[in-house]
């Protein structure tokens, strides 16, 4: 039984959302005394957010869900620092315009998973609106007096970078006062009181629960999530191509459900609670399946999760096109296809080329292993010819080569 009253808490403990609390019996009677305000904060650092940020959005889900008023709050300002946590050297720095275009390209991911109209609806807010203004020195006074540099230094974030010798610039070192404010300014313009976000940034959200504390403001609190491992040790959201974006531009809906369809057995009843919203009974139904039934699950669970990100239209898509490929044996022309000129093919193209062009590996040394060990197909056939030539000859009826490696990856090239 629940150790929360609260229905947002109840939730997130029920789905296996929490790790960390500041002060679980406080934000718990917060929580269930009426609506509370929480939020996200999201750096535009690139086009697309990723699959380990889904989960902090799922969390924005279920507080809106449980009556509660979400905010996603876009780094318009943070962004032109960029956060030091965790990373080896300094963030690309970005300009105001590369920053607004991530936000726009951002955006759109957002309205598949939050309700911004309607009743309740939830808040897009850009920290550029309050950072960009602020007097340099009077922040310095008002603001950074509040913060220990004996404290920050302590953070593991901090830590881990200066025990390796890497550089940590004096920019990058404001970036956890500016988060900290944020939140202050997040309390005094919405009555925000909730941070979250993933166990990486604990010790940026404390900051702001602190300095609301020094600076005579309200208890604010802070909420974290696990990270995301797989059952193997392995960190969740990389694939062959590289990081799983929540953009379709980026990340096809096709690679997204497929990323989740091979999802390991030991994974996918923490899967099914933290990404869908599928009830917990029907969770533990499909979880109950033992033997090739569990691959039924491994399916729903794709289908719900690329519905949730890229919408229900596209998430059918991606399952009728699996079913064609791997279940009927026929060419389904929505798989993933990367397209090479005339010109390319007639003079002939590499197989170990042609593998890294159509995302199948991510060099010409991943695509020779793959061959190597026999998981290359080209048009079902097996290869095992490193320096085999495709050439026009290779063109099925339908226009295109299908490549593949293993049996659950496969992908179009097709001459333009």
């Amino acid at each position: 039984m629940s150790q929360f009253k609260s229905d947002f808490l109840r939730v997130l403990e029920e789905r296996g959302f929490i790790h960390q609390i500041s002060d679980p019996e406080g934000l718990d009677a917060r929580a269930a005394a009426g609506p509370i305000t929480g939020y996200v904060g999201y750096d535009a650092t690139a086009t697309s957010i990723h699959i380990g940020n889904l989960i902090s959005v799922t969390m924005l889900y279920w507080l809106q869900e449980t009556g509660h008023k979400a905010i996603t709050l876009m780094g318009g300002g943070t962004s032109m620092v960029g956060d030091p946590s965790f990373r080896d050297d300094q963030r690309k720095l970005l300009t105001v315009e590369q920053i607004a275009s991530n936000i726009e390209s951002i955006k759109k991911v957002y309205a598949n998973i939050l309700r911004y109209d309607g009743s309740n609806p939830a808040l897009m807010v850009n920290n550029a609106d309050w950072l960009l203004k602020l007097n340099y020195v009077e922040f310095l006074r008002d603001v950074g007096r509040h913060f220990s540099v004996n404290r920050m230094l302590s953070f593991d974030s901090v830590k881990l970078r200066l025990d390796r010798e890497q550089s940590l610039s004096f920019l990058e070192f404001n970036y956890m006062i500016m988060q900290g404010y944020d939140f202050v300014e997040l309390n005094r313009r919405y009555d925000t009181v909730l941070q979250m976000g993933g166990s990486d940034q604990w010790g940026n959200i404390i900051n702001g629960v602190d300095l609301s504390h020094r600076m005579g403001g309200p208890q604010l609190y802070a909420l974290t999530t696990p990270l995301l491992t797989k059952s193997s040790g392995e960190k969740m959201g990389k694939s062959a191509s590289g990081a799983v974006w929540l953009n379709a531009d980026l990340f096809s809906p096709y690679d997204f459900w497929q990323y989740f369809r091979n999802t390991e057995d030991a994974d996918v009843e923490k899967w099914l609670k933290i990404f869908t919203r599928l009830p917990l009974s029907e969770i533990a139904r499909l979880t109950a399946l033992g033997g090739n039934e569990i691959n039924e699950a491994k399916k729903i669970l794709a289908t719900e999760v690329t519905a949730i990100v890229h919408g229900r239209e596209a998430a059918e898509e991606a399952a009728h096109t699996a079913r064609q490929t791997f279940e009927a044996g026929t060419i389904d022309m929505s798989l993933p296809t990367a397209e090479v000129t005339h010109a390319e093919l007639a003079n002939g193209m590499g197989i170990l080329v042609a593998l890294v062009s159509a995302g199948l590996a991510a060099s010409n040394g991943e695509a020779r292993r793959h061959v190597k060990s026999g998981a290359v197909r080209v048009n079902d056939s097996v290869i095992d010819d490193d320096k085999l030539i495709l050439g026009d000859n290779a063109l099925l009826e339908e226009g295109v080569i299908k490549l593949s490696v293993g049996k659950k990856r496969h992908a179009l090239l097709k001459p333009i």
